[in-house]
Protein backbone atom coordinates (compact mmCIF):
# COMPACT_ATOMS: atom_id res chain seq x y z
CA UNK A 1 0.00 0.00 0.00
CA UNK A 2 1.68 3.48 -1.02
CA UNK A 3 1.28 6.44 1.73
CA UNK A 4 0.58 10.11 0.30
CA UNK A 5 0.03 12.73 3.16
CA UNK A 6 -2.80 14.84 0.92
CA UNK A 7 -3.91 14.83 -2.10
CA UNK A 8 -7.34 16.05 -3.78
CA UNK A 9 -8.92 12.47 -4.52
CA UNK A 10 -7.27 8.82 -4.06
CA UNK A 11 -8.81 7.51 -7.11
CA UNK A 12 -7.96 10.46 -9.18
CA UNK A 13 -4.56 10.07 -8.34
CA UNK A 14 -4.78 6.55 -9.60
CA UNK A 15 -6.03 7.48 -12.41
CA UNK A 16 -2.98 9.71 -13.50
CA UNK A 17 -0.82 7.47 -12.45
CA UNK A 18 1.50 7.01 -15.66
CA UNK A 19 0.55 3.95 -18.13
CA UNK A 20 3.93 2.29 -17.58
CA UNK A 21 3.14 2.18 -13.92
CA UNK A 22 -0.75 0.70 -14.53
CA UNK A 23 0.25 -2.85 -14.68
CA UNK A 24 -0.91 -4.91 -11.21
CA UNK A 25 -3.11 -3.78 -8.67
CA UNK A 26 -1.80 -0.99 -6.34
CA UNK A 27 -3.14 0.51 -3.68
CA UNK A 28 -2.84 4.16 -2.20
CA UNK A 29 -3.85 5.40 1.34
CA UNK A 30 -4.03 9.23 2.45
CA UNK A 31 -3.98 10.97 5.59
CA UNK A 32 -6.14 13.85 3.75
CA UNK A 33 -8.24 14.46 1.16
CA UNK A 34 -9.36 17.67 -0.24
CA UNK A 35 -11.82 16.42 -2.58
CA UNK A 36 -13.01 13.37 -1.92
CA UNK A 37 -15.95 12.40 -2.77
CA UNK A 38 -18.77 10.05 -3.02
CA UNK A 39 -21.80 9.19 -5.46
CA UNK A 40 -22.66 11.65 -7.70
CA UNK A 41 -22.11 14.93 -6.20
CA UNK A 42 -22.12 13.91 -2.42
CA UNK A 43 -18.94 14.55 -0.50
CA UNK A 44 -16.81 12.52 1.83
CA UNK A 45 -15.79 14.71 5.29
CA UNK A 46 -12.80 13.20 7.04
CA UNK A 47 -10.31 14.69 9.27
CA UNK A 48 -7.11 14.55 9.02
CA UNK A 49 -4.95 11.67 10.01
CA UNK A 50 -8.78 10.17 11.74
CA UNK A 51 -9.41 8.02 9.28
CA UNK A 52 -8.53 5.08 6.18
CA UNK A 53 -8.97 7.22 3.15
CA UNK A 54 -7.47 5.04 0.07
CA UNK A 55 -8.24 3.77 -3.02
CA UNK A 56 -7.28 0.14 -4.94
CA UNK A 57 -6.54 0.31 -8.68
CA UNK A 58 -7.39 -3.82 -9.83
CA UNK A 59 -7.21 -5.84 -12.95
CA UNK A 60 -10.14 -7.75 -12.62
CA UNK A 61 -9.94 -10.97 -15.09
CA UNK A 62 -12.85 -12.37 -16.96
CA UNK A 63 -15.56 -9.90 -15.80
CA UNK A 64 -17.67 -8.59 -18.41
CA UNK A 65 -19.50 -5.41 -17.96
CA UNK A 66 -22.65 -6.67 -17.72
CA UNK A 67 -21.16 -8.56 -13.90
CA UNK A 68 -19.71 -5.53 -12.53
CA UNK A 69 -21.74 -5.34 -10.30
CA UNK A 70 -19.95 -8.36 -8.57
CA UNK A 71 -17.08 -6.30 -8.15
CA UNK A 72 -19.42 -3.74 -5.87
CA UNK A 73 -20.63 -6.58 -3.74
CA UNK A 74 -17.15 -8.36 -3.06
CA UNK A 75 -15.59 -4.92 -1.95
CA UNK A 76 -18.74 -4.39 0.69
CA UNK A 77 -18.10 -7.97 1.86
CA UNK A 78 -14.15 -6.98 2.56
CA UNK A 79 -15.21 -3.81 4.32
CA UNK A 80 -17.89 -5.53 6.51
CA UNK A 81 -15.96 -8.33 7.21
CA UNK A 82 -13.41 -5.93 8.21
CA UNK A 83 -15.32 -3.76 10.49
CA UNK A 84 -16.96 -7.23 12.13
CA UNK A 85 -13.97 -7.75 13.84
CA UNK A 86 -14.79 -4.93 16.10
CA UNK A 87 -18.27 -4.85 16.57
CA UNK A 88 -21.77 -6.79 15.82
CA UNK A 89 -24.61 -5.17 13.79
CA UNK A 90 -22.34 -3.99 10.69
CA UNK A 91 -24.35 -4.14 7.29
CA UNK A 92 -24.50 -3.48 4.14
CA UNK A 93 -26.66 -0.78 2.52
CA UNK A 94 -27.36 -1.33 -1.13
CA UNK A 95 -25.61 -0.71 -3.26
CA UNK A 96 -22.22 -0.44 -1.26
CA UNK A 97 -22.14 1.66 1.86
CA UNK A 98 -21.67 0.17 5.09
CA UNK A 99 -23.65 0.63 8.39
CA UNK A 100 -23.88 0.05 12.07
CA UNK A 101 -27.23 0.10 12.99
CA UNK A 102 -28.88 2.53 11.49
CA UNK A 103 -25.57 5.14 10.94
CA UNK A 104 -23.40 5.18 8.05
CA UNK A 105 -19.31 4.59 8.80
CA UNK A 106 -18.30 3.80 5.70
CA UNK A 107 -18.73 4.59 1.42
CA UNK A 108 -17.51 3.56 -1.36
CA UNK A 109 -16.83 5.44 -5.08
CA UNK A 110 -16.33 2.62 -8.09
CA UNK A 111 -15.24 3.44 -11.50
CA UNK A 112 -14.39 0.81 -14.19
CA UNK A 113 -12.99 0.97 -17.54
CA UNK A 114 -13.81 -1.36 -20.62
CA UNK A 115 -11.97 -3.25 -23.04
CA UNK A 116 -14.28 -4.94 -25.10
CA UNK A 117 -17.08 -6.75 -23.35
CA UNK A 118 -14.83 -6.74 -20.44
CA UNK A 119 -13.79 -4.86 -17.37
CA UNK A 120 -10.33 -3.89 -17.89
CA UNK A 121 -9.22 -1.94 -15.07
CA UNK A 122 -11.77 -1.06 -11.55
CA UNK A 123 -11.01 1.79 -9.24
CA UNK A 124 -12.37 1.22 -5.51
CA UNK A 125 -12.20 4.08 -3.37
CA UNK A 126 -13.24 4.48 0.14
CA UNK A 127 -13.30 6.17 2.96
CA UNK A 128 -13.73 4.28 6.22
CA UNK A 129 -14.22 6.34 9.93
CA UNK A 130 -12.21 5.12 11.95
CA UNK A 131 -11.03 7.75 15.07
CA UNK A 132 -12.73 10.90 14.15
CA UNK A 133 -15.16 12.06 16.88
CA UNK A 134 -17.19 14.33 16.00
CA UNK A 135 -18.71 15.46 12.44
CA UNK A 136 -19.66 18.47 11.48
CA UNK A 137 -20.89 18.11 7.60
CA UNK A 138 -24.89 18.18 6.80
CA UNK A 139 -24.47 14.38 6.44
CA UNK A 140 -27.41 12.44 8.28
CA UNK A 141 -25.98 10.17 9.92
CA UNK A 142 -21.94 9.13 10.12
CA UNK A 143 -20.39 7.21 13.06
CA UNK A 144 -16.68 6.32 13.41
CA UNK A 145 -15.34 3.10 14.53
CA UNK A 146 -14.13 4.93 17.71
CA UNK A 147 -17.46 6.22 18.63
CA UNK A 148 -19.04 2.58 18.09
CA UNK A 149 -16.11 1.18 20.20
CA UNK A 150 -15.38 3.05 23.01
CA UNK A 151 -11.70 3.89 22.32
CA UNK A 152 -8.97 4.53 19.35
CA UNK A 153 -8.02 1.59 17.00
CA UNK A 154 -5.16 1.61 14.90
CA UNK A 155 -5.63 3.21 10.92
CA UNK A 156 -2.48 0.66 10.31
CA UNK A 157 -4.43 -2.46 11.93
CA UNK A 158 -7.62 -1.91 10.11
CA UNK A 159 -5.95 -0.87 6.86
CA UNK A 160 -3.93 -4.54 7.14
CA UNK A 161 -7.37 -6.62 7.78
CA UNK A 162 -9.75 -4.42 4.52
CA UNK A 163 -6.53 -5.45 2.05
CA UNK A 164 -6.64 -9.05 3.60
CA UNK A 165 -10.07 -9.23 2.70
CA UNK A 166 -10.03 -7.50 -0.17
CA UNK A 167 -7.68 -9.66 -1.28
CA UNK A 168 -10.40 -13.07 -0.30
CA UNK A 169 -13.25 -11.88 -1.88
CA UNK A 170 -10.87 -10.45 -5.42
CA UNK A 171 -9.43 -14.20 -5.43
CA UNK A 172 -12.91 -15.43 -4.98
CA UNK A 173 -13.79 -13.03 -7.87
CA UNK A 174 -10.95 -14.84 -9.90
CA UNK A 175 -11.73 -17.95 -9.30
CA UNK A 176 -15.65 -17.99 -10.24
CA UNK A 177 -16.79 -18.33 -7.12
CA UNK A 178 -19.97 -15.48 -7.74
CA UNK A 179 -22.91 -17.27 -6.33
CA UNK A 180 -21.11 -17.82 -2.55
CA UNK A 181 -20.46 -13.78 -2.94
CA UNK A 182 -23.83 -12.76 -3.72
CA UNK A 183 -25.23 -15.34 -0.81
CA UNK A 184 -22.83 -13.80 1.31
CA UNK A 185 -23.46 -9.86 0.10
CA UNK A 186 -27.54 -10.92 0.08
CA UNK A 187 -27.31 -12.22 3.94
CA UNK A 188 -25.63 -9.05 5.18
CA UNK A 189 -27.77 -6.89 3.40
CA UNK A 190 -29.17 -3.77 5.37
CA UNK A 191 -33.06 -4.00 5.99
CA UNK A 192 -33.13 -7.33 4.26
CA UNK A 193 -36.80 -9.15 4.35
CA UNK A 194 -37.91 -5.84 6.69
CA UNK A 195 -40.47 -3.39 5.63
CA UNK A 196 -39.98 0.39 5.61
CA UNK A 197 -40.90 3.72 3.53
CA UNK A 198 -38.67 4.67 0.67
CA UNK A 199 -39.19 7.44 -1.56
CA UNK A 200 -39.63 7.14 -5.43
CA UNK A 201 -38.50 9.48 -7.69
CA UNK A 202 -42.31 10.93 -8.88
CA UNK A 203 -41.44 12.25 -4.74
CA UNK A 204 -43.75 9.49 -3.07
CA UNK A 205 -43.27 7.52 -0.11
CA UNK A 206 -44.41 3.82 -0.09
CA UNK A 207 -43.64 0.95 2.59
CA UNK A 208 -42.19 -1.88 0.94
CA UNK A 209 -40.28 -4.62 2.13
CA UNK A 210 -36.53 -5.11 0.48
CA UNK A 211 -36.52 -8.57 -0.65
CA UNK A 212 -33.22 -8.82 -2.41
CA UNK A 213 -30.99 -7.76 -5.01
CA UNK A 214 -30.86 -8.66 -8.41
CA UNK A 215 -27.22 -9.78 -10.59
CA UNK A 216 -26.88 -6.54 -12.16
CA UNK A 217 -26.98 -4.64 -9.25
CA UNK A 218 -30.78 -3.99 -8.56
CA UNK A 219 -32.84 -3.41 -5.55
CA UNK A 220 -35.59 -5.60 -5.41
CA UNK A 221 -38.45 -4.08 -3.16
CA UNK A 222 -41.89 -5.44 -2.49
CA UNK A 223 -44.99 -3.07 -1.33
CA UNK A 224 -47.59 -3.27 0.70
CA UNK A 225 -49.98 -3.98 -2.33
CA UNK A 226 -47.95 -6.62 -3.67
CA UNK A 227 -46.35 -4.34 -6.34
CA UNK A 228 -42.36 -5.47 -7.55
CA UNK A 229 -39.73 -2.95 -8.24
CA UNK A 230 -36.38 -3.36 -9.34
CA UNK A 231 -34.94 0.18 -8.95
CA UNK A 232 -31.57 1.31 -9.88
CA UNK A 233 -29.18 3.86 -8.28
CA UNK A 234 -31.28 6.95 -7.72
CA UNK A 235 -34.04 5.42 -8.75
CA UNK A 236 -35.06 4.96 -4.93
CA UNK A 237 -34.20 6.61 -1.67
CA UNK A 238 -34.00 5.02 1.82
CA UNK A 239 -35.84 7.11 4.45
CA UNK A 240 -33.99 6.45 7.78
Amino acid sequence: MAYIDETDSTNRWLRDLPSKEQSSPIMVWADYQTAGRGCGTNTWESERGRNLLFSALLYPKNVPAASQFLLSMANALALRDTLADYTDDVKIKWPNDIYWRDKKICGTLIETTLQGSNIRTCIIGTGLNVNQSRFVSPAPNPVSLCQIIGHEVSREEVGQKVVSNMSKYMTMVERGAWEAIRAAYRRHLYRLDETHDYRFTDGTTKPCRLTGVTDDGHLELLSSGGDVYRLAFKEVQFII
